[in-house]
């Protein structure tokens, strides 16, 4: 997985902007599209990823800065399939069936995607938000935000794949949690068999830091 797009550091030469954006080079797949098409796109060609060689798009929920970019991509590569929250609005929806090759819209019910991929379903009612689950030899959960919380996504995906999730990646939505919180969860992850955890996004700076001494050689074991 290559982090295109963060409120955080990407690489030397890439510029940080509040969203999120993440590219799985083995499927072909990008994760949300940031907040803004531009900046996503300059720190594409700079990370070497060709916006033309892209055949999904998973988008995780509606929040602006997780679909800013999505006309910019599409605009340079059409020829991409969507899989998009039921939760976008219709009206977007339909102009995009109009914009690409193909738009699935993804409901409540966990689904295969394709190959080994699958979402989560939407989960939550305040913002409705599907995450991408890996079912490889290191299962794996990607979250946009996570606002329905980590450890409560981690445990759908679990009983989707019917096995333990090892690893944990993207925004968890930790950013004005407390400490105590924090430790909360990171003990309910591990208690269900994660191993490793990439937290970014909207996880905040104190989560972010007890998250990489609670899970030591977090990027090592990512790698």
């Amino acid at each position: 997985m290559k982090i295109l797009f963060d409120n955080y550091e990407v690489c030397d030469t890439c510029k940080s902007l509040w969203g999120f954006s993440a590219y799985f080079e083995e499927y072909k797949l990008l994760l949300d599209t940031g907040s803004n098409g531009r900046v996503l796109l300059q720190n594409m060609q700079k990370m070497s990823v060709d916006v033309k060689e892209i055949d999904y798009i998973f988008i995780t929920h509606s929040h602006w800065d997780h679909i800013g970019g999505l006309d910019s991509i599409i605009e340079l590569n059409p020829n991409v399939t969507l899989f998009v929250p039921s939760s976008l609005s219709k009206h977007l929806i339909k102009d995009l069936k109009t914009l690409v090759k193909s738009v699935i819209v993804c409901g409540k019910k966990p689904q295969k995607l394709f190959g080994n991929l699958y979402t989560t379903g939407l989960l939550g009612e305040e913002m409705p938000e599907q995450s991408l689950i890996l079912d490889t030899l290191t299962p794996t959960v990607v979250t946009g935000c996570g606002h329905f919380g980590i450890e409560n996504i981690t445990k759908v995906a679990r009983e989707v794949i019917k096995k333990d999730i090892l690893c944990v990646m993207g925004g968890f939505h930790l950013l004005r949690s407390d400490e105590e919180k924090i430790l909360t969860t990171i003990a309910s992850l591990k208690k269900m068999g994660v191993q490793c955890a990439k937290p970014t996004h909207c996880t905040g700076d104190k989560a972010i830091s007890l998250f990489e001494v609670n899970f030591e050689n977090t990027d090592e074991e990512k790698e």
